[in-house]
């Protein structure tokens, strides 16, 4: 049984920051590239952040880049959002994603999904 399991996250000012942790079970950790998504009450889920299964490839949304780090240690099966410079519009929901067979943005790619964690950044 396929398992992520997200933490990290919490309520932090503007101008803070936060590393989330993805710790995943039940897969081969380490052939997958891993995503992570986000989604704010009344909005549709957004994509953050993606990292290719070797580590050589990653893909941030505009609105993260320069911000957001996404990084992988396969020997501990786990993916990582370090978030610094947090703003108020961040604030959501945070999930992490495993895809077998892309690289991708696209949230129908992945096959994957752990029952997130909140992220609130207060003004």
């Amino acid at each position: 049984q396929v398992q992520l399991v997200e933490s990290g996250g919490g309520l932090v000012q503007a101008g803070g920051s936060l590393r989330l942790s993805c710790a995943a079970s039940g897969l081969t950790f380490s052939r997958y590239s891993m995503g992570w998504f986000r989604q704010a009450p009344g909005k549709q889920r957004e994509f953050v952040a993606v990292l290719s299964w070797s580590s050589t490839d990653t893909y941030y949304a505009n609105s993260v880049k320069g911000r957001f780090t996404i990084s992988r240690d396969n020997a501990k099966n786990t993916v990582y959002l370090q978030m610094n410079s947090l703003r108020p519009e961040d604030t959501a929901v945070y999930y992490c994603a495993g895809a077998r067979s892309s690289y991708s943005s696209d949230y129908r790619n992945y096959e994957y999904w752990g029952q997130g964690t909140q992220v609130t950044v207060s003004s």
